[in-house]
């Protein structure tokens, strides 16, 4: 393995009512009743995690919830205090010389050598590569500083860099073979918006190629650029996990109906006693209860014109605040994410 580190109530009840699904097929990772804690101090608690194999995985919580520490668990860094870890199919400890090979890994920030240049600091990670032939560490180190975009600074010492392109050469050491898991702790810190677009492309074409991805993140926005699936921790737990695209439509669905005649489609709607409310351009009715198609006929009956009508998904921002806020739910629920800003979570 190759790693870069540095050493409510009601308002949750329809949150609550769509359990996250299991996950069909090979997981890349799983962990079992993990448990870690540090002089007393929880820091992991009974934590259950799916990795599903070839999914990017958009790991999210507020400060000290978890992610660090698991995702160290994970690849053997902390030995848990209770509970199991499975790596590639593989029970760690045990397990670790056959699985960690197959992982990259840049945890918490990259650390090299600052007198040394980036593409010596790479060459010095290579060399430990025990998948990585001596003849071929050249190609290798000139293929991962390309594939991050440090090309034209290979040459320059470490301690220069910026603090993007540390990231970014963290990301290189990961990328020096293939690796049937890469798992990246807030890649995107201190990049640039086109350093970001980067490491999205790069998470693209590590899926593309059927790598899994676990991404540590507070950024909403490339949780919902980037991953497939997500999962939620708050105080050591996971509070949901699931496939991304069924958690958009997960919380409390509502129908956006495009009318000029609002007032009297609202009126229509609550005759019926379906929930609704205007908005700025038409209204946003509940679908708690009811579907869409009965939403269509009830105003089309009462002579509303319907210009539109689109599935309205739920904020994360919201679902987040929902799920953390609060107090640890005694299962996983399965939640949405439509980030629409790149506002980070506290």
């Amino acid at each position: 393995m190759s790693t870069a580190t540095d050493t409510n109530s009601a308002d949750n009840s329809s949150v609550v009512s769509a359990t996250a699904a299991t996950t069909g097929g090979a997981l890349a990772a799983r962990t079992r009743g993990l448990r870690k804690t540090f002089r007393g101090t929880v820091a992991v608690d009974q934590l259950n995690l799916d990795v599903p194999e070839g999914s990017v995985l958009g790991m999210l919580g507020p400060n000290g919830s978890g992610k660090t520490t698991t995702i160290r668990m994970l690849l053997g860094l902390v030995t848990p205090t209770a509970g199991e870890v499975e790596l590639l199919g593989q029970r760690l400890p045990g397990g670790a010389a056959r699985a960690l090979p197959q992982v990259g890994a840049l945890v918490e920030g990259p650390g090299f050598h600052p007198f040394l240049s980036g593409e010596d600091n790479l060459r010095r990670c290579a060399a430990a590569e025990p998948l990585l032939a001596t003849r071929s560490i050249g190609a290798a180190v000139a293929d991962a500083l390309d594939q991050v975009g440090l090309t034209d600074a290979r040459h320059r010492r470490f301690r220069g860099y910026s603090l993007g392109m540390k990231q970014r050469l963290g990301l290189a050491a990961a990328l020096l073979v293939p690796r049937r898991l890469v798992v990246l702790d807030e890649p995107t810190n201190g990049l640039d918006p086109g350093g970001t677009r980067e490491i999205r492309r790069v998470i693209g074409e590590l899926h593309a190629a059927g790598t899994t991805v676990v991404v540590s993140s507070h950024l909403l926005s490339e949780v919902q650029a980037t991953c497939t699936h997500v999962a939620v921790l708050h105080k050591g737990n996971v509070v949901a996990q699931g496939e991304l695209a069924p958690l958009l439509e997960a919380g409390n669905p509502t129908l956006l109906v495009h009318t000029l005649e609002a007032e009297e489609a609202v009126n229509a709607l609550r005759a019926n006693k379906i929930a609704a409310r205007s908005v700025t351009d038409g209204l946003l009715v509940d679908l708690t209860g009811t579907s869409a198609p009965v939403v269509v006929e009830t105003l089309v009956r009462a002579g509303v014109a319907v210009h539109e009508v689109r599935r309205q998904r739920a904020d994360l921002e919201e679902l987040f605040a929902r799920l953390t806020e609060s107090e640890p739910l005694s299962e996983p629920v399965a939640g949405l994410a439509t980030p629409a800003t790149e506002e980070r979570i506290r």
